[in-house]
């Protein structure tokens, strides 16, 4: 009896000491395999929870998980723009996160519904030729680039997702009226069109154009191949709408039945680890400051200092955005 006594407190024991199985999260990316599979693949080695992965457009996943409801399979989405995660916030798809998670984060990383967060930041900057461009030439703000003096010389890309969620940011700090201004003084002033961010910088080293409305990132990825790479980069005027902060958010889906693991996903992206990733690896601008300077980025107070005070959750009207640019013909 003693020895059942004995073997049963053991087995007791040996359960309670037994961690639970680890519950399997979905999550819906729209950021890209090759630069978020590892930080992923980190999470699942340090907690044991398996992360199953549908990446996809960042948009179309947003018109999924609406389509889908509360029937959806996600416990998680990360978006590429904070455009999509106001879309999906007002679709009141999302659980409220927890106050503390929001502690410490500027305001630029922080959502006014808080029911997302800023995992990583970009910054809009302008691209430009040191060889072709004199410091008196750098514009004050992005609405100087309609000037005389910058005819034929800038270089935008009106199709790429970043360039629309920038336009959607000027409709909200200026309005409409000034945003289509823009527009169509930047096309009659013959800015080139290029297909995306990379071509544009590419295009400034082969002498295509003087400068290129571009994320921050880009540059540095040329000169970690090339570090003699011709383009240099730099921010308008501080709190100019051309120095856009723009974010990849994270959330945890109301519906989901994880929601305790998927909250640990959110927090492991904020974590000092993740966050050195993504500024150390993809360029992107960390939003905490528990991490290392990345030399090839503008520090952390810097960034602050420059960037428009913009609700994330104001991005939401992608469809207004791209009705301005077919209505300057740009689409």
């Amino acid at each position: 009896m003693q020895k059942t006594l004995i073997a049963s407190a053991t087995l007791v024991s040996t359960l309670l000491a037994a961690p639970l199985a680890a519950a399997d999260l979905t999550l819906y990316s729209g950021r890209g395999e090759s630069m978020v599979d590892p930080i992923i693949a980190q999470f699942e080695k340090n907690t044991g929870i398996n992360v199953n992965v549908r990446y996809g457009d960042t948009a179309q996943l947003a018109v999924l998980l609406q389509e889908e409801g509360e029937r959806s399979p996600a416990d998680l989405y990360w978006g590429q723009d904070a455009g999509a995660m106001g879309a999906i916030s007002q679709a009141g798809l999302l659980a409220e996160l927890p106050d503390d998670i929001y502690d410490g984060l500027p305001g630029i990383y922080t959502s006014e519904t808080g029911n997302w967060v800023a995992a990583s930041g970009r910054a809009r900057v302008f691209a430009y030729s040191p060889e072709r461009v004199s410091e008196e030439e750098y514009p004050e703000s992005v609405f100087d680039l309609t000037d005389e003096r910058y005819e034929g010389r800038v270089g935008w890309a009106p199709t790429n997702g970043s360039f629309q969620s920038f336009v959607t940011a000027m409709r909200v700090e200026h309005g409409d009226e000034r945003t289509q201004e823009w527009l169509e003084g930047m096309r009659d002033n013959g800015a080139v069109t290029f297909r995306n961010n990379t071509t544009q910088v590419q295009g400034i080293a082969d002498g295509e154009i003087d400068f290129g409305l571009v994320n921050n990132y880009y540059l540095p990825r040329f000169l970690a191949t090339d570090e003699d790479f011709p383009v240099e980069q730099a921010f308008f005027a501080e709190g100019d709408i051309g120095n856009l902060v723009n974010v990849a958010g994270i959330a945890v889906l109301e519906s989901s039945d994880n929601k305790e693991e998927a909250l640990e996903f959110v927090r492991f992206l904020l974590s000092p680890a993740a966050q050195q990733y993504f500024t150390g690896n993809v360029y992107e601008y960390p939003v905490t400051r528990d991490v290392i300077q990345n030399p090839e980025l503008e520090d952390f107070d810097r960034l602050l200092e420059v960037s428009p005070q913009i609700d994330l959750d104001d991005l939401e009207d992608l469809e207004g955005t791209l009705n301005l640019l077919r209505d300057a013909e740009l689409l």
